[in-house]
């Protein structure tokens, strides 16, 4: 018998998966947590029937949504991580010397717990000495902070259900308020390609917009993200993402990606027309 993973993109898209084994599933407090084994993307996390991560394709947004805001932030060395469960963000951050601390902020422990047995790859540096695991709710935990980070990375899932208070004027403010004078805050800002995706990502754009002096939007090509095609917003006090790059001193670090490379950095902010109009809609009100 053929077992199959989909997940409706729209009501009238969907994308599958063959699936080898289900490897586990349990519903915590917050969500229905699933892990795949499939043979085209490795092992596949799932949150509430939505792919999170696969195997095969999370180190390209793992790479965009760090490697982006520390080659312009050189003296990044406080960071929260907000979501990201998996430890992909963290695993990226740690290869940084200069990082002497990494707050997670993880609403769910049932996730870390799933990906310390079943990702290892992405779980592999949840124990660095400099990583602390807060588990708790994200805007709760902001609300305390202030101007205490050099960089914050907002890696939550979807504008729907649990992840929703991430996504509000609120909560972009306790992040502005959270960051040092010269701090940047990096987030996932899903897909333009979808009208109900397209719509999220203008309020959250518009929000963010309205919050920080400095906002863009860079994009990447990730296989199982809705339409293959996703969005990182860049918001800073101080550093604009590509005339603050220093191309030389982060290759100078010799660290060794897959996706990210300091041109590709400059060219992800270059947006297709159709995707800078939706922008400045929600800019120019």
């Amino acid at each position: 018998m053929e077992f199959w993973f989909s997940e409706f993109h729209t009501p009238d898209v969907k994308h599958s998966i063959r699936v080898n084994k289900q490897l586990y599933s349990k519903q915590s407090d917050y969500q229905r947590i699933d892990i795949f084994e499939t043979p085209e993307f490795g092992r596949v996390l799932t949150l509430d029937g939505n792919v999170m991560l696969t195997e095969r394709d999370e180190f390209i947004y793992d790479e965009m949504i760090v490697h982006v805001p520390m080659a312009v932030h050189k003296e990044a060395k406080d960071i929260l991580v907000i979501g990201a469960g998996d430890g992909g963000v963290v695993r990226e951050l740690t290869r940084y010397d200069r990082v002497e601390r990494i707050d997670l902020v993880e609403m769910d422990p049932q996730v870390v717990e799933a990906c310390r047995a079943y990702l290892p790859g992405n779980a592999c540096r949840m124990d660095d000495r400099r990583v602390h695991i807060y588990f708790e709710n994200a805007l709760k935990f902001i609300r305390r902070c202030e101007e205490e980070y050099d960089l914050i990375i907002v890696d939550s899932s979807d504008p729907f259900g649990p992840s929703e208070g991430l996504f509000t004027r609120e909560f972009y403010g306790c992040c502005f308020n959270a960051l040092k004078d010269d701090g940047i805050m990096v987030n996932q800002q899903g897909s333009p390609f979808y009208a109900e995706d397209a719509s999220a990502m203008q309020r959250s754009h518009k929000r963010i917009a309205s919050t920080f002096p400095i906002s863009r939007v860079y994009q990447a090509h990730i296989p199982t993200f809705a339409a293959g095609y996703w969005l990182f917003g860049f918001a800073s006090k101080k550093y604009h993402p590509i005339d603050d790059l220093d191309a030389a001193a982060w290759k100078a670090l010799n660290m060794r990606t897959r996706y990210y490379t300091t041109r590709l950095h400059v060219g992800a902010f270059y947006l297709p027309a159709f995707l800078e109009e939706m922008l400045r809609e929600v800019e120019e009100h």
